[in-house]
């Protein structure tokens, strides 16, 4: 058990919260119990992952993507109406981590799933490029599309859409993870063979074929989920609380 005043302390610390201009609060958005026992895990904390957290009696919800974003409506209504609801009933306490989650060096998305991918990382592609998130590194062996296809779908337990352009052979992969699509004119004008994100634009199929380089979009929830887990065994093992990954599926 740990009291939530320090345990909020901790990960902003942890995260160096205060050095990012971020899209929401990141932190403590919504206030429960005063101290934590279980904390319900999850990428972003919709309806479906408190009624879950509430079944499994949790004082806290960890996520990724939690509330309060820059210009959506201020008014508690409707859907956020009903989340915010359900979690002072139960006196839940929402803990959100959003860009330094994605950044952390040693818990963020983008580290983990290039780890996950057994990829040697080599750092930020361009420290002006997403604020160095989008990262680069290489494979140990150089892979074909359908290979790298299929090194994705073990992994991520999703199957990507590939946008085809690049060379017959991958090795040098750059990534970052969600809603990252934008960046790849600028990450295919640094040469890589391959760039993997989350989501995808219309157009990305004519920036795949016009730079020579592959796309490849493994989904959002796929692709940031393993951040806020090695986050919560960090917590676990520090402060002897338990923590639950919720997978709630998300085909985007």
């Amino acid at each position: 058990m740990i009291e939530l005043d320090v345990m909020c302390h901790y990960l902003d610390d942890l995260l160096d919260v205060s050095a990012y201009a971020d899209y929401a609060p990141n932190g403590l958005q919504v206030e429960g119990a005063s101290e934590v026992k279980s904390i319900a895990v999850g990428v972003t904390a919709s309806l479906a992952l408190i009624e879950a957290a509430v079944a499994m009696k949790a004082d806290a919800i960890l996520v990724h993507h939690g509330y309060f974003w820059k210009n959506e409506n201020p008014c508690v209504t409707g859907i956020k109406k009903r989340r915010l609801e359900l979690l002072l009933k139960n006196n839940i306490s929402l803990l959100s981590y959003h860009l330094p989650l994605d950044a952390h060096p040693r818990y963020g998305n983008n580290v983990v799933l290039g780890k996950r991918l057994d990829i040697d990382i080599e750092g930020a592609l361009a420290p002006r490029l997403g604020d160095g998130l989008v990262l680069h590194g290489r494979l140990a062996a150089p892979l074909s599309p359908a290979e790298f296809v299929s090194l994705l779908e073990k992994h991520l337990a999703r199957r990507p859409l590939h946008l085809p352009g690049g060379p017959s052979r991958i090795q040098h992969v750059a990534w970052c993870s969600g809603a990252a699509q934008g960046y790849f004119e600028q990450v295919a004008a640094m040469g890589v063979d391959a760039y993997l994100t989350g989501e995808v634009s219309e157009q990305s199929t004519h920036i795949a074929l016009e730079t020579g380089t592959h796309f490849f979009s493994a989904g959002h929830h796929a692709t940031e989920r393993y951040g806020v887990q090695a986050l919560a065994e960090h917590l676990q093992a520090r402060f002897s609380i338990d923590c639950h990954f919720l997978d709630i599926a998300n085909p985007v």
